[in-house]
This record gives C-alpha cells, sequence and structure tokens, in this order.
C-alpha cells in the first residue's frame, strides 16, 4: 500500500496520537477532531504500532508520549527519524525538568510541551510544529538555554544527567521496584543486557553495589513524580 502524500493545502492536518493511556488519547482526539484545519488518521500505545500506523499513513504530525506500553517514545522518536518519514514530532509528556526535553529534542522532535497545560497551548505547539517551528514551553526553554550557555554539565544538573536514555530507562524502573527480569522484559531486552546497563549506571552515579543502586534509583523517583506532580 503507498502511503498518501502530506496533505494539500486547505485539507485538515492528518494527526497521529502515540500514548498509552486510553483517556489521554480520547481527550486528545476530542480536542483535535473540533479544530476544522485537523484531524486524527490514527493511534497507537507503543513503538511498533506507531511505526506500522505512520509508515501507512504519513501524517502531518505525530504526537508522543515518553512513556509507552512495552517501549519508549525516545526510540520511537529515532526509530522515525532513521527510516526518514518526514513527519514533525511533538512530545506530549508528563515530565516538565527539562531532562526529557533535551532528549527528545535531540532525538529529533520538534516539539516538548507538558500534558497538564492548556488546550489552547497544545493547540498552539501542534499547529506550530506542522509549521516546522520548534515549540517548548518557556520553562522549557529556560532550562535548555541555561545549560547551554553554562555547558552541558553542571554542579546544579542531577548526575543523572549524564545516563544515556537506555541507562535512564533502566535506572526509572529499578526505582520503580522492577526486577532485572522484569525491566528485560518491559524494555525488550536481555537481562545480561540489564545487568550491563546497570554496571554502567552505577559506575556513572558512584555507587558502590546494587542495595545502594536501589536505594538511590527509589529516592530519585520520588522526587522526580514529586516534581511532576508539583
Amino acid at each position: 500500500m503507498t502511503p498518501p502524500d502530506p496533505s494539500p493545502a486547505g485539507t485538515p492536518k492528518r494527526v497521529f496520537i502515540v500514548d498509552d493511556h486510553p483517556m489521554v488519547r480520547e481527550h486528545l482526539a476530542l480536542l483535535i477532531e473540533q479544530q476544522p484545519d485537523m484531524r486524527v488518521c490514527g493511534e497507537a500505545v507503543d513503538l511498533a504500532r506507531a511505526l506500522e500506523g505512520i509508515g501507512l499513513t504519513r501524517p502531518d504530525i505525530a504526537i508522543i508520549d515518553i512513556s509507552l506500553s512495552s517501549s519508549n517514545g525516545l526510540d520511537l522518536i529515532k526509530e522515525i527519524k532513521s527510516r526518514e518519514w518526514s513527519v514533525p514530532i511533538l512530545v506530549l509528556s508528563m515530565h516538565e525538568d527539562g531532562l526529557y526535553a533535551e532528549r527528545a529534542l535531540r532525538a529529533g522532535a520538534l516539539g516538548y510541551i507538558n500534558k497538564q497545560e492548556s488546550s489552547k497551548n497544545i493547540l498552539m505547539a501542534i499547529r506550530r510544529v506542522i509549521d516546522g517551528q520548534i515549540h517548548v514551553s518557556p520553562e522549557i526553554s529556560d532550562i535548555l538555554l541555561k545549560r547551554a550557555i553554562s555547558g552541558t554539565m553542571t554542579t546544579d544538573i542531577s548526575p543523572v544527567a549524564s545516563l544515556a536514555d537506555r541507562e535512564l530507562d533502566v535506572f526509572l524502573l529499578i526505582g520503580r521496584g522492577l526486577s532485572t527480569r522484569k525491566i528485560a522484559e518491559s524494555l525488550g531486552l536481555s537481562i545480561k543486557t540489564v545487568e550491563t546497563y546497570r554496571g554502567r549506571i552505577k559506575e556513572k552515579l558512584l555507587i558502590a553495589d546494587g542495595v545502594q543502586l536501589m536505594r538511590r534509583a527509589m529516592q530519585w523517583v520520588e522526587e522526580y513524580d514529586a516534581r511532576d506532580r508539583g
């Protein structure tokens, strides 16, 4: 099946939604369908189904969450970019401290916005990204600008920011109490590979053993979730 061409001028822009929460997809789809210049052309809950749907529909924009069912939004962004599909990407996430925003933009997304933003701001972000413009909230823009001015790593930035994307995934799941086997299943990795990531994390964060790693990860996740709620 030949994928459709980009929407001609004057026709509604096609939007593909990738999120593993049904209520989020439903709310976002309803918001988009109420706009005369947009329509939803597909939805997906994980990386595999997103790649299939986006490949078939070639939307004018893909809206992607960072946390997906059995996969990761950053991996999905990289996969889309590696296939050279001309699909602008907007990340719609609960994370608002700049850590994931920087990684998403570096992976190839054009925009990053928090799910708690108003409908007006979310629609503005969608339209700006469709037009090929970069869009982030003023708060994230300030964070990224300060990092750019002072250097990628400064004393006021958490050492966790030094972790690679997959290491951060593993660290996050350790902090949520998952065993090595469960982490491997969740990320589609071998147990040996997860153990390798655990070793790299301990080395980068100067952690001596597994108990200290678990304690550090759980503390970080608790603080991170508190920032998201706040």
